[in-house]
């Protein structure tokens, strides 16, 4: 069988979260989650960039609205973070299209609105 990409570096983001979401529990807004995101990350010495701008190619122009991921994370993974009830086919087109953007592979979308922790691993 073969190793899953990034593995290592996606355990280590799924703990996080559960650490997170055992903490803080669900119902909390978005950027409450962000916030203790960063607070982990910082201290588990992750590398990662928060709110991520990249601009949109159309034909030969930039297109003027652009896309912000919430993190990327290892220089590699496009984290979404969600607080909702449950995750949507939207919500993993959405990290599609950022992942798209930004010529990444694998994206990450997690949800910490449900009473347990919800995440999905999304490969362009």
């Amino acid at each position: 069988m073969e190793d899953l990409y990034l593995k290592e570096e996606i355990y280590k983001i799924v703990g996080l979260c559960m650490e997170v979401h055992k903490i803080l529990g669900k119902g909390h807004s978005e950027v409450v989650y962000k916030d203790a995101l960063e607070y982990e990350f910082k201290a588990n010495n992750i590398p990662f960039e928060r709110e991520k701008e990249y601009k949109i190619q159309y034909k030969d122009i930039v297109l003027p609205r652009k896309y912000n991921a919430d993190y990327v994370v290892f220089d590699e993974i496009i984290f979404e973070v969600k607080a909702i009830s449950q995750l949507t086919i939207s919500d993993t087109k959405q990290t599609l299209n950022y992942l798209a953007c930004s010529k990444n592979r694998l994206g990450l979308l997690v949800n910490f609105g449900e009473d347990s922790l919800k995440y999905k691993r999304i490969i362009l």
